[in-house]
Order: structure tokens, then C-alpha cells, then sequence
């Protein structure tokens, strides 16, 4: 995907980039490559690859839900910062928290939020299910991008989304029947509300954003372990 064409895919999602929001991805770009040489980033390298697989996919949550709105989110496991950096260079408006169990990732992620001066955004080293404990409630919006498995993701999420929020994950393939997620998540005061489901441009590898509706408190007490999640490659 060259930059022309990342920028007319995202005018059909009525988005339009400024030149310094043009200016950071690239900046973003650059610092992804050159700390990819000694750091397990991402296996993606090529620019029109990180465009489309990365940052366009990345922008695709606005499918689901009107960002331009969205004043909290959270993004668990967010490794490079996909898709928690990309958006607060998009959506400039949303106060996002950057959460990491690697701390030289989110060593990388604040080097970037310091290089591009981003203000309203912050990445923290830690547990993503410590992090849940001490902060229920607290976002209109909770995403992760590629993180297994979900339903143990569903169960570290939703407690972190406030009532009639969202939990948001990005999938490209959903590894839970409909019946059984919903079990799941419906045992956690959610309901599973969409699957919206879409083809990447050019390449049309497929792309699920399930959408995830907080309906009421959880009681639930993580009785396991979520520190192990790890990111699955994009196919």
C-alpha cells in the first residue's frame, strides 16, 4: 500500500489525514525499523507492508465505533503500539493507555510518543491482569490487536470497560464459535452486541472486529494467569 493509497482508503472511512498527522506515521515508520534491528518489533518491515497490515489495519476499530467520539481507551498487549499508538496519531482527541508486559517495548513506545510529542497518551510496564485489578471501569474503549486467546482475553478485558462501553478486539481469525463466546462473555455482564467482519485492501486477508458491550460489574477475580499472552502474527 503506497502512502496515496493509505490515504484514499482512509477518505472511505471519512477520515482525513493533516500533513503533520502524514508526518508522524512516518516518523513512527522510521523509528519501527530502526529499533526493529536489535528488537522483536514485528516481522513486517516493507513500507507499503507496515502501511497496509499495520496502520491501516490498525484504523480499521473506526468500523466499529465513532473514535472521533471515544475520550478513554485502553490497549492491552500493544507491543509495537498497534493499534494503540497509530491511533492517538489519527485520533489526536482519545486519551490511550499503552499496556506492556515487556519493558523494552515499552521502552520503545515512550521513545516514540517522546519523538512525535504526543500529549494524551502514556505506555506502562505491567501485567495486563495487575493492571486490570487496579483499574476497573475506567475506559469507554478496550482493544488488543492479535492477542490469543480470546477467551481469556475477554476475561482480562471487560472488567476494565466502563458500563455500556466496549471491548474491542481485532482478530483475523476468531477461534470461538458464536455460541460459545457469547457463554463466555455473558458470564462476564457482557454481550457480544457485532462481528464485523471485512477484507483488507489490495490484499484481502480477513479481518474481524468483534464488538463487545459492557451490560453490568464483574465479580470476577482473574484466578488466571494472562502475563503469557503473547502477539500472533497477522497472516
Amino acid at each position: 500500500m503506497s502512502i496515496e493509497q493509505f490515504i484514499e482508503e482512509l477518505e472511505k472511512l471519512e477520515i482525513i489525514l493533516t500533513e503533520k498527522q502524514i508526518k508522524q506515521l512516518d516518523q513512527y515508520y522510521q523509528l519501527l525499523i530502526e529499533y526493529n534491528q536489535y528488537m522483536n518489533l514485528t516481522g513486517i518491515t516493507e513500507k507499503k507492508e507496515v502501511y497496509l497490515k499495520h496502520f491501516y489495519d490498525c484504523i480499521t476499530l473506526k468500523k466499529a465505533v465513532h473514535l472521533e467520539k471515544v475520550e478513554t481507551l485502553c490497549d492491552i498487549g500493544s507491543g509495537a503500539g498497534f493499534p494503540g499508538l497509530v491511533l492517538k496519531i489519527v485520533f489526536p482527541n482519545i486519551h490511550i493507555v499503552l499496556i506492556d508486559s515487556l519493558n523494552k517495548r515499552v521502552e520503545f513506545l515512550k521513545t516514540v510518543i517522546q519523538q512525535l510529542d504526543l500529549k494524551g497518551i502514556e505506555a506502562i510496564h505491567i501485567r495486563a491482569e495487575d493492571y486490570a485489578q487496579q483499574n476497573r471501569s475506567k475506559f469507554q474503549i478496550v482493544t488488543s490487536r492479535a492477542v490469543a486467546h480470546l477467551s481469556m482475553l475477554s476475561e482480562l478485558s471487560l472488567p476494565l470497560v466502563q458500563k455500556d462501553g466496549y471491548f474491542i478486539p481485532m482478530k483475523a481469525n476468531i477461534e470461538l464459535d458464536l455460541h460459545t463466546l457469547n457463554s463466555i462473555v455473558s458470564k462476564l455482564n457482557g454481550k457480544v452486541e457485532e462481528i464485523i467482519s471485512f477484507d483488507l485492501p489490495i490484499e484481502n486477508s480477513i479481518r474481524n472486529l468483534i464488538k463487545i458491550k459492557k451490560i453490568g460489574e464483574t465479580s470476577l477475580k482473574y484466578p488466571r494467569k494472562f502475563s503469557d499472552i503473547k502477539k500472533k502474527p497477522l497472516k
